[in-house]
C-alpha cells in the first residue's frame, strides 16, 4: 500500500469510504451530500487540515483526516484526527497501522506536538488499535453543541 495526500479528484472514494465508517458510528449517519462538502473545505485550504489516503493498485482503500489547530496549552501547533477507516477488504493486514503512522509521522513533520481523537467508547476493538500505537485515554469527555442541525 502507498500513502500519499488526497486531492479532490479523490473525492468520490472518499465519500463511499465514509459512508461505511458513519453507517458504522453511534452517533452519525451517511449524508453524500455533507460529506463532499466538508472533504472540499479540507481539501480546498492545507490549513485547516489535510488528508492521508492508503492506496492499492490504484484503488484508495483507506483514509485518515488531520485537522489542524492550535493549542494554547502547549503554545504549538496540533491535530485532531478524525475519519480513520480501512475498506473492509483491506482490514487484517496490517494497512490500517500503516496508514496511522503514516498520519502521525505527516502531523509531526506539520509542527503538530499533539494529536488527538475521539472514537466510540464502545468499540473496543479501535480503543485497542489506538492504544497500541501510542494514544492514551484522556480524562476529558466530549461535549457537542450542534446549532445548525
Amino acid at each position: 500500500m502507498n500513502t500519499r495526500l488526497a486531492t479532490t479528484r479523490d473525492v468520490p472514494a472518499l465519500c463511499e469510504l465514509l459512508a461505511i465508517l458513519f453507517s458504522q458510528e453511534a452517533e452519525f449517519a451517511p449524508d453524500r451530500e455533507r460529506q463532499e462538502a466538508g472533504l472540499t473545505l479540507i481539501l480546498e485550504d492545507a490549513s485547516k487540515g489535510e488528508i492521508i489516503v492508503g492506496e492499492r493498485d490504484g484503488r484508495v482503500i483507506g483514509m485518515v483526516n488531520i485537522l489542524y489547530t492550535v493549542s494554547t496549552f502547549l503554545g504549538c501547533k496540533v491535530g485532531l484526527l478524525e475519519d480513520m477507516i480501512m475498506h473492509s477488504e483491506a482490514r487484517g493486514q496490517g494497512l490500517g497501522e500503516q496508514l496511522l503512522h503514516a498520519a502521525m509521522t505527516h502531523a509531526t513533520q506539520r509542527g503538530c506536538a499533539r494529536l488527538t481523537l475521539l472514537t466510540d467508547a464502545t468499540n473496543g476493538g479501535a480503543l485497542r488499535f489506538y492504544e497500541r500505537a501510542g494514544f492514551t485515554r484522556s480524562p476529558m469527555i466530549p461535549l457537542r453543541y450542534r446549532p445548525l442541525e
